[in-house]
């Protein structure tokens, strides 16, 4: 699996320059796109297949810029998980998870020597970071800070639909928007482009910018199942990948919901019949 430019640097505007001020006018981001999700509604779920094809292209891309450090490997084989498999109810003996995990190199500890040392993670470790500090991130990345997306789809306004719209809506700027060095317009960023605008002030673009180009395009990740490497397919499997990393006991949630919801009503008939059956014979 190799390292590219990270699949969202710029995912949900998060490597903005000067984009975080208020919209201006008629400007403003425009509203996610209307996706269709798997895990949308009460008993939705999430598609294996789709996370699985969403964790490839956070690997192959934009694991070389952003980390997932509240993510463990062994996390990928729970239940509902891309990796998950029945015959391993232990996710640190699901051999897919091990596989994985050996194919990074974490930061440790030699215990006979103290020395700092490089050893494959296991399914214990978590996603380690593609920097060794913040320093050498935003050196890396033209002063701009690559976020941990362990939580991107929980802390985005439009969460997955939001990251979606942003990873295919780079366009090139209107005529009259001052893009400066570093900057990338994409009308889903959140922010205030009228210091930037040299148009009619009642008609600002909306939108704002992002610090990193366009991060997938068309066949850049060939997916295991035969599924057509659309930039559409490629950034709505990465953004269902990035929801279930947000959110990976979403399916639990709702079932444990569901289960609670029927013994509430249940309960309440039963309530009631004994309310009944107590007050039959007395007036009121």
């Amino acid at each position: 699996m190799l390292r590219k430019l990270s699949v969202i640097a710029a995912v949900a505007g998060l490597l903005t320059v000067g984009a975080s001020a208020p919209a201006f006018a008629n400007g403003g981001a425009l509203e996610p796109k209307d996706v269709h999700w798997s895990f949308e509604g009460p008993f939705g779920t999430f598609d294996q297949a789709q996370l699985q094809r969403g964790y490839k292209v956070y690997r192959e891309v934009c694991s070389a810029c952003h980390s997932m450090k509240l993510v463990a490997f062994r996390n990928l084989g729970d239940k509902g998980a891309p990796f998950y498999n029945p015959k391993y109810p232990n996710s640190n003996e699901n051999p897919v998870v091990k596989a994985i995990a050996k194919d990074y190199q974490v930061a440790d500890i030699d215990g006979e020597t103290g020395d700092a040392i490089k050893r494959p993670a296991t399914p214990a470790d978590r996603f380690p970071s593609p920097f060794a500090n913040e320093a050498a991130a935003r050196a890396a990345n033209g002063g701009a800070l690559p976020p941990d997306m362990s939580l991107l789809a929980k802390a985005r306004e439009g969460g997955p639909a939001h990251i979606y719209s942003i990873v295919v809506g780079y366009q090139a700027p209107p005529k009259g928007l001052k893009v400066g060095p570093g900057q990338n317009y994409n009308p889903y960023m959140a922010g205030d482009l009228s210091s930037y605008w040299s148009g009619d002030k009642e008609h600002v673009p909306p939108g704002g910018f992002i610090a990193m180009p366009q991060p997938l395009k068309a066949g850049q990740v060939t997916f295991d199942d035969g599924t057509k490497s659309t930039l559409e397919q490629e950034a709505k499997d990465v953004s269902a990948f990035l929801m279930w990393a947000a959110e990976p006991k979403l399916e639990e949630r709702k079932q444990t919901g569901f289960a609670v919801l029927i013994y509430l009503i249940l309960l309440s008939g039963l309530l009631y019949a004994s309310y009944k059956t107590v007050w039959r014979n007395e007036s009121h």
